[in-house]
């Protein structure tokens, strides 16, 4: 079992270029400052100065691993092996990120801890059968690492000791222009996704896989995110399924995110075969670092993941893990300026 006397504290990568605050509370990134097309610091992620905040449940799952299933499950219950599970309701009528204490909400315990030009560190994490409502043991893995001067990849592994679905996601609100710039409206955009999944008024998706040719999901070529914001309700919260980047190492290009005021651009690769694209939609006058106040659409997230409520729809790639099987979870994230 994990050590019940684990406390939260931060931790710092720095690489002398990039410099990351993170915590052991959820894998948390606190902060990331990266350089502006004039080689200026920018913290260009969403969050709070000290840990209280996030202790407290002030953070819409700002900067957090979400787990152990990421995004929604119908009406919280799934069949897995002809046994009936349960899982809290946490967001009516469904479960969301893992149930009342999910992932981001523990204390993991850090270790590997290496400094210099490629810094890095581990969080491990205990999930024990029943958690949540989630069958079986599964022993968790993120490894955040400083892999050049402007780039982060952070390495998710998940090994549970029966069948159990696992799907994690990492949930860090972007804004490349500084984390108190306003909104993310002037953003563009390109998602290298052909298709979405469409959702219910639940938010759930409906099953389909859908074109985005033609509609105002359309990122294929980049856009600005204000562009037809208007016409998806309160904003984008989409599952984007990642069917058309191109690939290195095993990762497929996700997408390329560009501020033109700071010129800063992130490219996302991933494994993964899905992808939130989430504007903030909810955000509302939360009182971030040095004050900021966060409000809708101060930022926006790439949760590369296993499609929503996969595990009730059967034309979905499959988040089961069986017993002694890894879950891998890669993500890449380069910033540049252009």
């Amino acid at each position: 079992m994990a050590d019940q006397n684990l406390k939260p504290e931060i931790f710092e990568l720095n690489n002398g270029t990039m410099r990351v605050l993170i915590t052991n509370l959820g894998c948390t990134i606190t902060s990331l400052s990266v350089p502006d097309k004039d080689g200026k610091l920018a913290d260009v992620v969403l969050g709070f100065d000290s840990l209280e905040p996030y202790l407290k449940g002030a953070a819409p799952y700002f900067g957090s691993i979400v787990g152990r299933v990421a995004n929604r499950i119908k009406d919280g219950k799934f069949k897995l092996n002809g046994v009936d599970y349960s899982l809290p309701i946490n967001k009516p009528p469904n479960s969301l990120h893992g149930g009342h204490k999910g992932f981001d909400k523990k204390v993991w315990e850090a270790t590997n801890i290496t400094k210099g030009e490629n810094p890095s560190i581990t969080f491990k994490y205990h999930s024990s059968d029943g958690e949540e409502g989630y069958p079986g043991d599964v022993s968790v893995t993120a490894t955040y690492t400083l892999t050049s001067s402007t780039t982060m990849r952070l390495d998710m592994e998940a090994v549970p000791n029966k069948p159990t679905p696992i799907s994690l996601a990492q949930h860090t609100y972007w804004n490349l222009a500084g984390h108190n710039s306003g909104n993310i409206l002037d953003h563009s955009i390109q998602i290298r996704a052909n298709h979405v999944t469409p959702v219910d008024q639940n938010t759930i998706p409906t099953g389909g896989i859908m074109p985005v040719k033609g509609t105002p999901f359309d990122f294929t070529a980049e856009k600005r995110i204000g562009e037809s914001i208007h016409e998806v309700g309160l904003g984008y919260d989409h599952n984007y399924v990642l069917d058309c980047g191109e690939e290195k190492a095993g990762l497929k290009h996700a997408a390329k995110v560009k501020d033109p005021s700071s010129s800063r651009i992130l490219n996302l690769w991933s494994n993964a075969p899905g992808m939130q694209f989430y504007t903030g939609n909810y955000v509302n006058g939360v009182v971030g670092k040095g004050g900021a106040v966060y409000g809708k659409h101060a930022g926006l997230c790439l949760e590369t993941q296993g499609f929503p409520n996969a595990i009730n729809q059967p034309n979905f790639p499959s988040i089961v893990v069986q017993s002694g099987e890894k879950y891998q979870h890669t993500m890449l994230f380069e910033f540049s300026v252009e």
